[in-house]
């Protein structure tokens, strides 16, 4: 699915909501991932999972084209680990509606 596709979608599932609208939604959401992950932060979504960033060190590596050494420099890479809930669904897990809070009876409430 693509960000165009992905804000079609949502727009079609929430007809209250403008194109326009979604797409800013979207799009700031995002931003906001990527901003977080550039500050060095990380971001968990419960049940979907969590954003990090992975440092890999400076090491020597091969032009595959002539074979001569080429020192690349280290850097930090975006990961993802997927949430518990995400991996069940994905794997043809049960469907789980997430957990209700009981209500308030009659009787509880004269109590």
């Amino acid at each position: 699915m693509t960000r165009s596709e992905l804000i079609a979608q949502l727009a079609a599932a929430n007809p209250h909501l403008r194109q326009p609208d979604v797409e800013v939604i979207v799009t700031t959401i995002f931003d906001e991932i990527i901003g977080a992950l550039a500050r060095g932060d990380r971001v968990e979504l419960r049940g979907f999972g969590a954003f990090s960033t992975k440092r890999r060190d400076p090491r020597t590596g091969r032009n595959p084209r002539t074979g001569t050494a080429v020192a690349v420099d280290g850097k930090a890479v975006p990961y993802f680990k997927p949430g518990k809930e995400l991996r069940e669904r994905v794997n043809g897990g049960p469907l789980q509606d997430p957990p209700r809070r009981p209500r308030a009876t009659a009787a509880a409430a004269k109590a």
